[in-house]
């Protein structure tokens, strides 16, 4: 039987982590878009309500921006 050497063990380990690393990145950047988009449309709605608007266009226009400003970060982060 052969054993594995410390070292591809060590390398193994060192390509685990860093794919442990990127799959948080990518979900904790999955997250943060729906939070912005879901903000931006819970103010939309509110704004909405409060106005008591028979079409709801703040909420869609607020939704617009939610979309444009996750975009706008996920570029921003992955950049980076």
């Amino acid at each position: 039987m052969e054993t594995e050497n410390p070292e591809n063990q060590e390398n193994d380990l060192k390509d685990e982590k860093k794919a442990l690393t990127g799959y948080a990145k990518y979900t904790g950047v999955a997250f943060q878009m729906m939070a912005i988009i879901g903000l931006c449309a819970f103010i939309g709605y509110k704004i909405d309500k409060y106005f008591n608007h028979q079409v709801q266009w703040v909420t869609a226009l607020s939704c617009v921006i939610g979309v444009c400003a996750s975009i706008y970060q996920t570029i921003r982060q992955l950049k980076a």
